[in-house]
């Protein structure tokens, strides 16, 4: 019986033939490529290891990876280098890049940003992670220093948001990962900017689990990481997302301080092209200062937040969600039971219908006056 380098490799290395299916079959999932049937996968192992037929691409690849060997030493045909071809395909694919790809990419990230303010986070989990991935692999094989830098800014911009849409179904390790992939990219990218806004935006994912004296002092490294770089609607930003984590810190006038400064830094056209993802016009600076003085307990809260949820855009509904969840909870701190469930209701509803595990989390904690559980 003539036993083919392939089987050879498989017996030197102490595999049984179960366990190379299993590998096989592990690996073309995470990979994305399609997975036979482990029947059909038994049947093709042995057709393959007897040599009645060519191990064919991407099967050739997975076998070169799980047994470590190269197409010569797994008797796969040497004219076919599969590595180098496929290193090749991925550089000329690379050097396409141009403006007009990176703007495409901009594009879609800008358009996913109006689908995750109107209808949440769980619409675009598919759409940001094909985004993210199709970016890495041409900026992973870009040799064009030119284009690298607004490639990597995209990166940054996508990764912040699936960032931010990770938070808000409480997937905290994933949000972690892609702030750190934001951070990384706007490195690359070389943009202060961009680096502050990312450090600052996963300062939440502490605040959400609870380590608010990190998650403020991680904010205040963003703001310095701005100073003098970044622009006053960057910085009037930053000043806002500093004061929300000092209030959750309980550090009442610092808190009050930095939603000053947010005030005072931010221009009279508080929009700007090259920060598409910065929204304190109209009601949301004031929202967010409303979020910190209800985080404080403040009576101030309920009469600020009240003016706040009249005036919040039909298009904001994250943000209407998180204005109802800070009304009943100002209302609760004031006693009023009957206003903070009314607000409590309201809020569970909307949050429901985006499935805002975030908000719906907040919830969860609402302690009702004369009740000692959450709301029902």
């Amino acid at each position: 019986m003539v036993v083919t380098q392939l089987q050879a490799a498989r017996k030197q290395l102490g595999y049984k033939a179960g366990e190379v299916i299993r590998l096989l079959r592990q690996r073309a999932h995470s990979l994305d490529i399609p997975v036979m049937t482990e029947t059909s996968l038994k049947t093709k192992l042995s057709v393959w290891e007897n040599g009645h037929e060519q191990v064919s691409e991407p099967y050739r690849r997975l076998f070169r990876e799980i047994y470590g060997r190269t197409n010569e030493e797994l008797g796969f045909p040497a004219e076919e280098d599969d590595q180098s071809n496929e290193l090749r395909a991925r550089l000329r694919l690379a050097r396409t890049i141009d403006t007009t790809t990176v703007e495409v990419f901009r594009q879609q990230v800008d358009n996913a940003r109006h689908v995750d303010r109107r209808f949440g986070a769980i619409s675009l989990f598919e759409q940001l992670h094909s985004n993210i991935k199709q970016i890495e692999d041409l900026l992973r094989y870009s040799m064009i220093a030119g284009h690298r830098g607004p490639l990597a800014g995209v990166l940054t911009e996508v990764s912040t948001l699936a960032g931010w849409n990770a938070l808000d179904r409480n997937a905290y390790s994933q949000a972690w990962d892609h702030y750190e992939r934001a951070k990384a990219a706007a490195r690359e990218a070389g943009s202060a900017p961009l680096l502050a806004h990312a450090t600052a935006e996963q300062a939440f994912v502490l605040v959400d689990l609870g380590e608010v004296e990190q998650a403020a002092r991680q904010l205040a490294h963003a703001r310095a990481i701005a100073e003098g770089v970044a622009s006053p609607l960057l910085r009037s930003w930053l000043a806002a997302a500093h004061g929300e984590g000092l209030a959750a810190t309980g550090q009442r006038d610092e808190a009050l301080r930095a939603f000053d400064a947010a005030n005072a830094l931010l221009p009279e056209n508080p929009q700007d092209p090259a920060l598409p993802f910065i929204f304190l016009g109209g009601s949301n600076l004031d929202r967010w200062r409303g979020n910190a003085l209800a985080k404080l307990g403040e009576p101030a809260a309920i009469d600020h937040l009240t003016d706040v949820l009249a005036r919040v855009p039909g298009e904001f509904t994250r943000a209407r969600v998180g204005t109802l969840v800070d009304l009943a909870f100002a209302h609760a701190a004031a006693g009023d039971r009957d206003a903070a469930r009314h607000y409590a209701q309201q809020a569970r509803r909307v949050a429901s219908q985006i499935k805002s595990d975030r908000q719906l989390r907040r919830l969860s904690t609402l302690i009702l006056p004369g009740n000692t559980s959450g709301v029902a």
